[in-house]
């Protein structure tokens, strides 16, 4: 069965996984990490596209962003892509591709789960085992979220701007968030959605988007219809 192509909706939170061949590193050092989001920044603001949360990790990336069109998200991730593999081979001195396919992308419903998919993404390191805190990693938007330092890439979304009316109360309300944590069901609902393409939200959310997109936007489901009974009308429910 032919793949879909990806779903992209404009003005809509997008929660994106690159990772690398293999699970090999994508970053070794701070320049590779540094050089990464000069041009994810340059890439954002040249195809319209709002980054809201990203972490980079040393085998793989996660974003939160939102087009502003639909061929914007593919633009600029394949911009990024043209830039940093050839940097990154050169100074490794490698070929070849870098990246695991594709990337991984899924809508998700604001009201519902964007501050959870933030939160996923700057706890990344912290369930990884990388760091205690997630202030204490280096390369993610929690820095910019919890006012530790302001990140140019970072574009605040209107629900975190909704979190108090003051950039004191609105950093004090997203830690307390993030110390909350997340459940075991949140965490897998995200990584499932975003591993198989498939829109992340409320039944209303998903009934939306297929209307709005005109196509499928949840899973067929698998086998054949069941064959009518001998002698049954067709037409008749059971």
């Amino acid at each position: 069965m032919a793949r879909l192509p990806r779903l992209v909706v404009p003005h809509q939170p997008h929660h994106i996984i690159q990772s690398g061949t293999d699970r090999q590193p994508i970053f070794r050092d701070a320049d590779d990490y540094s050089a990464f989001l000069r041009w994810l920044r340059e890439a954002a603001r040249q195809f319209k596209v709002a980054v809201h949360a990203y972490v980079l990790m040393p085998t793989h990336l996660h974003l939160l962003v939102s087009p502003s069109d639909e061929p914007g998200l593919g633009r600029m991730m394949q911009w990024v892509g043209r830039h940093y593999v050839p940097y990154f081979n050169t100074r490794y001195g490698r070929a070849g591709t870098l990246w695991q396919g594709r990337y991984k992308a899924t809508v998700i419903e604001s009201e519902r789960y964007f501050l959870v998919c933030s939160r996923y993404i700057e706890s990344n390191p912290v369930r990884s085992g990388l760091v205690q805190e997630p202030a204490d990693y280096a390369w993610s938007s929690y820095a910019h979220h919890a006012g530790v330092k302001p990140d140019p890439l970072i574009t605040d979304h209107p629900l975190y701007w909704a979190l108090g009316n003051t950039p004191f109360e609105r950093e004090a309300a997203y830690k307390d968030l993030m110390n909350q944590g997340l459940t075991t069901r949140e965490v897998d609902a995200l990584s499932e959605a975003t591993r198989k393409g498939w829109p992340l939200g409320s039944e209303k959310f998903i009934s939306m988007l297929a209307k709005q997109s005109e196509r499928r936007v949840t899973p067929a489901k698998r086998g054949r219809p069941p064959k009518p009974r001998p002698g049954a009308n067709p037409g008749t429910a059971n």
